[in-house]
């Protein structure tokens, strides 16, 4: 659905894209709002009303306010936008909710910025103001603050209100995002893929004030919030496996080389062979870890989720299948090495009884170094499965 093949957009600066679930209530308000600045401002304009299935007669009320309607079948927040998007003949266009929540007779910062060449505007609602009701105090304290703040560590975003539902972009800019997301994650994937793609974003103060609707909204708490944290974790793979992964691959091969000659007493408590075998499983959940970031990284970037980072080419390129195949093999002759020594020290007893404080301490890093090869080896193959090129 792409109502913009007909239309070169030349005629239409700026569309205004609202999705729609039974906003009768206040989508009128809304849209006379949006048509009222238009005209104040001399902008070609239009209004799309992307509609997700309402029953309440919206469709109605938008087509006799002049809006154009857009009929959406998936459901989502996400969707419902994508749809719209896709629809919008502007070559700037700006979302927002049609719950009268966000002023639409205000839009001027948005329109300032884009035409002073801006890819992404977002609205920020705690710099502008959040009117008493606006939001509820779970949502404003603790969501936004938290969700936001990972955004931006995980990412390096400058956004300062991640989630602000009021926001303008560049259609050719949306193009190169390549947005995938059907529900309320679109908000969180559109800045994260921005600040990936390095696109131009600024950010404005705006006011959001009460929604006008006498109905409960359609966001939930607890599983919108969800939903977005769990977007950002899985589209930051450093942070979900491989910084968590590297700890643990450090700390583990730090406690195993230590204790791999004697044990070690700190504040009364020794540490001997227990402590090594953990480590060493440590040590192995650490580069499954690791591995783990590469597969999703590479998955990511070959499907069009991320962007190709400057080292993603050299990878593929000095890390090959081959390197990773040697490397995994010699890691395996080591571990085999160290346990046939081990063998060796039970043979000079005539196989008899052996003392596990000396003897675990070859045979734990030779299993581990065995491995720690198998899955280098394996891992190679995979990586370089999805490194294949395909159209």
């Amino acid at each position: 659905m792409n109502e913009r093949d007909g239309d070169t957009g030349d005629s239409v600066e700026f569309t205004v894209v609202m999705p729609c679930l039974d906003e009768a209530e206040t989508l009128a308000t809304c849209i006379e709002k949006i048509q009222g600045f238009f005209a104040a401002e001399g902008i070609a304009g239009e209004v799309v009303v992307a509609d997700n299935g309402s029953t309440d007669g919206s469709q109605q009320i938008a087509t006799d306010l002049g809006a154009r309607v857009v009929e959406v079948a998936r459901k989502g927040y996400g969707s419902a936008l994508r749809g719209g998007i896709e629809a919008a003949r502007g070559r700037f266009i700006m979302m927002g909710d049609a719950d009268d929540s966000y002023d639409f007779s205000k839009l001027h910062d948005f329109v300032r910025e884009l035409r002073a060449g801006a890819d992404l505007v977002m609205g920020n609602r705690f710099k502008g103001g959040v009117m008493p009701g606006a939001m509820p105090w779970l949502h404003r304290w603790v969501g936004n603050p938290i969700l936001t703040a990972i955004g931006r560590v995980f990412f390096r975003s400058p956004m300062r209100d991640f989630h602000c539902g009021l926001r303008g972009f560049r259609a050719d800019a949306y193009q190169k995002m390549k947005l995938r997301s059907t529900g309320m994650e679109f908000a969180s994937e559109m800045v994260i893929k921005s600040t990936l793609l390095g696109l131009n974003m600024k950010e404005v103060p705006i006011v959001l004030h009460p929604d006008g609707r006498s109905r409960a909204p359609h966001l939930r708490t607890w599983r919108d919030g969800w939903r977005h944290l769990r977007f950002m974790l899985l589209f930051s793979p450093r942070w979900l496996f491989l910084i968590p992964g590297l700890l643990m691959f450090i700390a583990g091969l730090v406690i195993s080389g230590v204790l791999i000659q004697s044990s070690v007493v700190i504040a009364g408590i020794e540490f001997d062979i227990q402590t090594l075998y953990a480590s060493s499983l440590l040590c192995l959940l650490g580069y499954q870890l690791i591995v783990f970031a590469m597969f999703t990284k590479a998955f990511a970037v070959t499907e069009g989720f991320h962007p190709a980072p400057d080292y993603f080419g050299w990878i593929f390129n000095y890390v090959r299948l081959e390197t990773g195949v040697v490397a995994g093999i010699v890691a395996a002759l080591a571990g085999f090495v160290t346990l046939w020594m081990a063998v060796e020290g039970w043979r000079e007893v005539d196989f008899g009884g052996l003392d596990p404080r000396t003897t675990m301490r070859q045979v734990v890093p030779g299993g581990m170094l065995i491995m720690l090869g198998v899955q280098t080896v394996y891992s190679s193959f995979f990586l370089s499965i999805l490194g294949l090129d395909r159209e």
